[in-house]
């Protein structure tokens, strides 16, 4: 699922095993995620469908790339995410790590694991940076 749009009765791609239509859509059109790795895989989603505004939306302003910095490659294909660990810090606190598969053109697959932050400002959850783990 790479395209822009996803039908109602898709998996969503964040793989929760639920319809998009009733996971990651609603915070795709401005809904507020109920906790940091809600925001993660909706994150996850955005870029497999590539919704730069929402991506740039959901990243903190403090550490939020310029709109022209932000590439999302069309032949970037997004193929699974599994969360490894969620971590409540405190009630505007949280990290989230997990392992993203993609694969860029005919190229082979990449795997990815990260360990995002995140913090929570008016009630709205922000992706705040991250580190790499392996």
């Amino acid at each position: 699922m790479s395209r822009k749009n996803a039908s109602a009765s898709e998996l969503c791609p964040c793989e929760s095993g639920r319809p998009y239509e009733t996971c990651c859509a609603p915070l795709h059109r401005g809904g507020a995620a109920e906790s940091a790795e809600a925001l993660m895989r909706s994150r996850y989603s955005a870029y497999a469908l590539r919704l730069k505004l929402y991506l740039l939306a959901s990243w903190h302003p403090s550490t939020r790339p310029a709109m022209d910095d932000l590439e999302l490659d069309p032949t970037t294909k997004w193929l699974g995410l599994k969360i490894v660990d969620r971590t409540q810090t405190d009630e505007d606190h949280a990290t989230v790590e997990f392992v993203a598969r993609y694969r860029v053109g005919g190229s082979s697959a990449v795997r990815m694991q990260e360990r995002s932050r995140f913090v929570r400002e008016g009630g709205r959850w922000f992706y705040l940076d991250a580190e790499g783990v392996r």
